[in-house]
């Protein structure tokens, strides 16, 4: 008796959901977990600071080196792969 009483909860919950809701929901759940995984991940910031390698190398301005040093700098302490320390002199 009580799989049945289940199975119409079940049954009025999935009633309650229309079919255009699944797929904002499933977008919402996707898009929480992408947030999720770019926040904890060191890849953004790895490349934030080889475009700002790039620009120092373009430039050559000291103050954008110094800069992407210390990015670097924090970068190396916690994540890998190491990137490689500019020479600013």
């Amino acid at each position: 008796m009580e799989n049945n009483a289940m199975s119409q909860q079940w049954k009025l919950i999935f009633q309650k959901i229309s079919l255009m809701s699944i797929p904002v929901i499933a977008f919402g759940i996707l898009t929480v977990g992408l947030l999720i995984s770019f926040n904890y991940s060191c890849s953004p910031q790895h490349m934030l600071i080889i475009n700002d390698v790039f620009k120092y190398e373009k430039s050559l301005n000291p103050d954008l080196c110094e800069s992407a040093l210390e990015k670097i700098n924090s970068f190396n302490e916690t994540c890998e792969p190491k990137i490689e320390i500019l020479d600013c002199g």
